[in-house]
C-alpha cells in the first residue's frame, strides 16, 4: 500500500508530498535540526566524507528540499551543484541560504520530478540525495533515472532512515517516531499530517538488504549499506 501524507484526498503520492513540503518548509530546518537533536548535520557531513576520494566536479542533489545536502557537498570543491525538488516552497527557501552564503555561482536550484529528470545521460560525476527517496511514488524508476543521468564510473550517495533492530533502540525509536515526533511537528508546522507520514513512510520503507536489491535492479553496482546511529539511518552507497 502506497503511504501518502492526506489520507482522505485523492491526489497522487507525488502531489501529496509537494502539497506537504510546501506547507511546511517555513520550519522545515527548523523542526529537522530539533527533533533530531542535531544528529541529522552529522549524518549528512559522514555521507559527502565517503564522496572526497571520488573528487566529482559536477553533483546532482536529488530532492534537495532547502539544500541542506548541496550546501554540504560544497566541501568537496565540485565546479557545480544541481538541486531538483517537486517543492516550490522548499526551493525558495534554500535559494535564499545560498544567496546568503553567496554560492549562486555553484550551486543551482530547480524544480523537477526525481523520477522524469530533465538531464541527459551521464551527466553528472555523482547523485547524491538525502531523506528523499522514501517521498517516491516509484522508488524503482526514481533511482534507475538517478542512475542514467550519472556517468560511469559516478557514486551515488542515498541517506535515508531505516528501523534499528536491536532492544532497547528498536522501542525507544519506535514509541519517539510514533508518539511525540507528530505531536510535537503538528505544533511547530502546523501541518497534522506532516510529521505522522514521517513515522508511517518510514516503517513501509525497504530499508537495508531490501533497499539494496532496488537499488541493484536500478542499475547499480558494489551496492553497501552502512548503518548511522544504531540503524536509526543509513548511507547506501552505489557506484555505476
Amino acid at each position: 500500500m502506497t503511504v501518502v501524507p492526506y489520507k482522505e484526498q485523492d491526489a497522487s503520492k507525488k502531489e501529496q508530498v509537494a502539497k506537504m513540503f510546501d506547507s511546511v518548509s517555513h520550519k522545515y530546518d527548523f523542526l529537522n535540526h530539533v527533533l533530531s537533536g542535531g544528529i541529522d548535520i552529522l549524518w549528512r557531513k559522514k555521507a559527502i566524507k565517503i564522496l572526497r576520494p571520488e573528487n566529482p566536479q559536477s553533483i546532482l542533489d536529488i530532492a534537495t528540499g532547502t539544500g541542506d545536502f548541496a550546501i554540504e557537498a560544497l566541501a568537496l570543491k565540485p565546479q557545480k551543484i544541481v538541486g531538483v525538488d517537486i517543492s516550490e516552497g522548499m526551493l525558495s527557501f534554500g535559494r535564499e541560504k545560498i544567496k546568503k552564503l553567496g554560492m549562486e555561482n555553484v550551486i543551482s536550484m530547480q524544480k523537477g520530478d526525481s523520477e522524469r529528470l530533465q538531464f541527459e545521460d551521464n551527466t553528472f560525476d555523482a547523485v547524491i540525495v538525502s531523506f528523499g527517496v522514501r517521498n517516491f511514488e516509484n522508488l524503482e524508476k526514481g533511482l534507475t533515472d538517478m542512475c542514467r543521468v550519472m556517468k560511469t564510473g559516478g557514486t551515488c550517495i542515498v541517506l535515508e532512515f531505516s528501523k534499528p533492530k536491536s532492544f532497547p533502540f528498536k522501542q525507544l525509536y519506535n514509541f519517539y517516531f510514533k508518539n511525540i515526533l507528530p505531536v510535537v511537528g503538528k505544533i511547530i508546522s502546523k501541518d497534522p499530517a506532516a510529521y505522522t507520514y514521517l513515522f508511517e513512510s518510514v516503517q513501509a520503507f525497504p530499508d537495508g538488504d531490501d533497499f539494496l536489491s532496488v537499488f541493484n535492479r536500478a542499475g547499480f553496482i558494489n551496492t553497501k549499506c552502512v548503518p548511522l546511529t544504531f540503524g536509526v539511518s543509513s548511507i547506501y552507497i552505489g557506484k555505476k
